[in-house]
């Protein structure tokens, strides 16, 4: 048997678990297989950059993925400080290590920070969820996504759109496999543990609100996120957006609102926190483990997100999204492909109208392309077959 091909896989924050279990996983299966002709050793190396360390920690226990063997610790701070921090560190590891291929998943600040250390020191990089595009270079994430997709040998795409603008920007074919999504093999595997969950148990352990007046949610609920700076870094923009929540969806849906702590600071600065905390149609919920995210979204009866993997997660279920974005590198979940989410931006003339339309739709999933379950077991023989 030929020596073992040593692949190193980054993860960075919240987004790249639900990414890198199954990848863990499947790993785990070849190396079990009794046709196994190559072994490989894995490594995890965990950035540190997620925000929350007891949460990060949560998700690697309820997804069963393996202990990281180094967490750099890089922490909270600008995109320049992150990136930085994770090279120098990232590439002080890879130099013990020697890695035979460098996988990251995504588009997180760490995931292009070790692509461009890895090029540097010449260690292959495969990419998994590669060519995604928004076409909107103020988004941090979409330059994270050209650069990593531009240094990567194997690019790993989720469906045909990701196919096609890769080849768009002249990246050769025998690099680029579409695979399908490998966070639909995280829900596929975890659909039954978040089934098992009670929503009014979720609700009273993450509610946030001190109103004791707070109804007992047992009925039918909207479900929203909110995170990103276009939406929750300009006074005016956010005060909007919470005035359309409260006068107009909470008034006709009871509203789950799981709240980011960027998103927190910014309605406490903004004086916007005491008045949404007495509202008694809104419940405010502490982050949320993966199995309760789940949970939620299998029985809201609308999403309200600027999440991207939530969008993928609204069409396996079956849940309507309203996507709060002026765009998405996500465009096969959108209702003119096929898909169960809108894009509305945030204003609130555009998401009024689609809330009602988006609440008469028939509640059934809407598969994405590709995704069967079965990705990650793909994106290891693709690795194999790469290095042959």
């Amino acid at each position: 048997m030929s020596a073992p091909l040593h692949i190193l896989s980054v993860v960075g924050a919240r987004p790249n678990f639900m990414k890198i279990a199954p990848f863990a996983h499947a790993i785990e299966r070849h190396n079990t297989t009794t046709s196994c002709s190559r072994e490989i050793r894995h490594t995890l190396l965990h950035s540190g950059q997620h925000y929350d360390n007891a949460m990060s920690n949560d998700f690697f226990r309820a997804l069963n993925i393996p202990e990281p063997d180094i967490n750099l610790g890089i922490g909270s701070g600008t995109h320049a400080e992150q990136v930085g921090k994770t090279m120098i560190a990232f590439e002080s590891f890879a130099s013990e290590q020697r890695p035979d291929w460098t996988v990251v998943v995504g588009d997180v600040n760490a995931t292009c920070a070790c692509a461009l250390t890895a090029s540097k020191m010449g260690i292959k990089i495969a990419h998994i969820e590669a060519g995604l595009r928004s076409f909107d270079m103020t988004m941090p994430e979409e330059i994270n996504r050209i650069v990593t997709d531009r240094l990567s040998h194997l690019l790993l795409t989720p469906d045909e759109i990701a196919d096609e603008n890769l080849r768009r920007e002249g990246v050769p074919e025998d690099r680029i496999r579409c695979v399908g999504n490998i966070m639909i093999d995280t829900l596929e595997a975890q659909r039954e543990s978040a089934a098992a969950l009670d929503v009014a148990d979720i609700i009273q352990t993450r509610r946030l609100s001190e109103n004791t007046e707070a109804p007992h949610r047992t009925g039918p609920f909207a479900l929203l996120t909110l995170h990103r700076p276009s939406n929750v870094d300009t006074a005016d923009v956010l005060q909007r957006l919470v005035t359309c929540l409260t006068d107009d969806i909470a008034t006709e849906l009871p509203l789950l609102w799981t709240i980011h702590p960027r998103t927190r600071s910014r309605l406490e600065s903004f004086g916007l926190w005491d008045p949404i905390c007495a509202n008694p149609n809104i419940d405010l919920l502490a982050p949320l483990s993966y199995h309760e995210m789940l949970k939620l979204n299998m029985e809201a009866d609308v999403m309200l997100t600027d999440s991207g993997g939530l969008q993928e997660e609204c069409c396996a279920l079956g849940t309507p999204c309203l996507t709060l974005r002026d765009n998405t590198e996500r465009p096969v979940t959108l209702t003119d492909q096929g898909g169960l989410c809108m894009l509305v931006s945030n204003e609130p003339q555009r998401i009024r109208p689609a809330f009602h339309q988006l609440r008469a739709l028939e509640r059934r999933p809407h598969p994405l392309p590709h995704s069967d379950g079965h990705t990650a077991d793909r994106v290891v023989e693709a690795i194999l077959d790469a290095d042959r």
